[in-house]
C-alpha cells in the first residue's frame, strides 16, 4: 500500500522528461512537498498521444462516476497490479491511460522509504477523466501496488509499483492489445533492494506535516 509520499526535489532536478512539456507557470509556482496524501493533486506525467505533465487528484474517478465528491463513495488511491486487468473500475485506464507519479519517498508505518542518494524515482499508476455535463473536466489517478520485496515485507505485505528510469515512455504509451502488457510484467513484480533504504521516522509527526 502507498497512502502517503512525500516530493522534495527542487523543479530544476526533477527527471528531465517531466520539464519537457509542463502546465504554463510551473517553473515558477512549483513547490516541494513533505507530505502528499490522498485526495491531495499530485504531479503527474500522462501520454495523450504526446508526453505531458499535469496534475490529478489523487484517487481514482470512473469516467461514469455521477457525483466525483460523492463521500458515500471512497476512490481508490491504491490498485493492486496483479487483478487490475480484470477489474472493471481499473482495465480500461490499465490498457489505455497508465501514468507515472514522481516521488523522493514514500511512507510505511513508522518508516520512510527513499533512495540513498536522494534521487527521484517513479511511481507507477493509472489515470482516468471524468467529464461534467458543462464540460468540466476531472483527472484522477491512483497508484499500483505489488508484493512486497525483502526491504519492505517486515513491515507491509504490499508495496508500490517503481517504475525504472528508462521506461518512462513505454509506461505510458496506449497499448494496441493485452499482449503488449506482459511487457509489464517485470516491473510490476517488484523492484531491486539495490540504492534503497528504509529510516525509522515519527508517524505522528508526519501526519501532521511537521517532521522536516
Amino acid at each position: 500500500m502507498c497512502g502517503r509520499f512525500e516530493l522534495k526535489t527542487k523543479f530544476d532536478k526533477l527527471p528531465k522528461i517531466l520539464r519537457q512539456n509542463y502546465p504554463s507557470g510551473l517553473d515558477t509556482k512549483y513547490q516541494t512537498q513533505n507530505l502528499i496524501r490522498p485526495s491531495d493533486p499530485v504531479l503527474v506525467v500522462k501520454n495523450e498521444g504526446k508526453i505531458q505533465t499535469t496534475f490529478m487528484r489523487w484517487g481514482f474517478i470512473p469516467s461514469w462516476a455521477k457525483d466525483p465528491f460523492e463521500k458515500k463513495r471512497p476512490r481508490p488511491f491504491n490498485a493492486r497490479s496483479e487483478t487490475i486487468e480484470e477489474k472493471k473500475l481499473f482495465s480500461v485506464s490499465w490498457k489505455h491511460k497508465r501514468c507515472l507519479i514522481p516521488a523522493s519517498g514514500f511512507f510505511e508505518k513508522k518508516y520512510r522509504l527513499r533512495k540513498e542518494n536522494y534521487e527521484t524515482f517513479w511511481l507507477g499508476g493509472i489515470w482516468s477523466k471524468w467529464a461534467a455535463p458543462d464540460g468540466t473536466e476531472l483527472e484522477s489517478c491512483c497508484i499500483l501496488t505489488t508484493k512486497p520485496n525483502e526491504l519492505i515485507k517486515p513491515i507491509h505485505n504490499r508495496m508500490p509499483v517503481v517504475v525504472p528510469d528508462g521506461y518512462e515512455e513505454q509506461w505510458t504509451e496506449q497499448v494496441k492489445d493485452t499482449n503488449e502488457l506482459r511487457d509489464f510484467i517485470h516491473i510490476i513484480m517488484g523492484w531491486s533492494l539495490s540504492g534503497w533504504i528504509k529510516e525509522e521516522i515519527n508517524r505522528e509527526a508526519i501526519d501532521q506535516k511537521s517532521f522536516f
